[in-house]
């Protein structure tokens, strides 16, 4: 069972996304409707994930997951929210969402989406992730910061394999990605996947196939 905090300034919508999460047989362990309230409820509850949306009052979620993390770096945030433009999306994951969903997603998969995250996978869409390196130019950045098994692992993420498929199709344990995985991290200066496979692509290290 997952602990989530849900944080929107709709009262109806949380209820809705309250009923559905506990339907689903997770624990809802607080909400909040701006998000100052956010970062007290999480300090208080300790959540797994907080479920997030971008536009409120008094702090927005961009600045609220980033003072979240600051404090608390284990939480995952998942972004739940009606923009789709590429900076939102940006700031969103550069502030440290693992994942980014619009509500016009179904419950159903706002629910994969946060059984993913908490299982250790990203919840990383191509489409998103190329709009986003649409507006960027390509370094063509000779890649001395990442070794070619490396590279192995994080082009088949970006390719859409999970890191459960990345260590079968590799033939090394699910740990040995994970460690690969925590020293990409520290080499490129991310904390999260979804960071480090944008920030890979821009540096010309890894690539999209613009044609899925």
């Amino acid at each position: 069972m997952t602990r989530i905090v849900l944080v929107d300034d709709h009262q109806v919508l949380r209820d809705g996304i309250r009923r559905s999460l506990e339907d689903a047989g997770e624990e809802v362990v607080g909400e909040a409707g701006d998000g100052e309230e956010a970062v007290a409820v999480v300090a208080q509850t300790r959540p797994d994930v907080v479920l997030m949306d971008l536009e409120m009052p008094v702090l927005d979620g961009v600045e609220s997951c980033k003072r979240i993390l600051a404090q608390f770096p284990t939480t995952l945030v998942v972004v739940l929210t009606m923009h789709e433009d590429v900076a939102r999306t940006r700031a969103a994951l550069s502030a440290g969402a693992v994942a980014y969903l619009t509500k016009g997603t179904s419950m159903n998969e706002v629910i994969d989406a946060i059984r993913n995250v908490v299982a250790g996978e990203t919840v990383l869409s191509v489409e998103l992730a190329m709009s986003i390196l649409r507006t960027a130019d390509e370094s063509g950045e000779v890649n001395d910061l990442l070794s070619d098994r490396q590279v192995e692992i994080l082009q088949r993420i970006a390719d859409g394999l999970s890191t459960k498929q990345v260590a079968r199709e590799l033939g090394i344990s699910h740990k040995t990605v994970y460690n690969h995985l925590n020293a990409i991290y520290r080499r490129l200066d991310t904390q999260s996947l979804t960071h480090a496979v944008l920030s890979a692509v821009r540096k010309g290290i890894i690539h999209l196939d613009s044609e899925e």
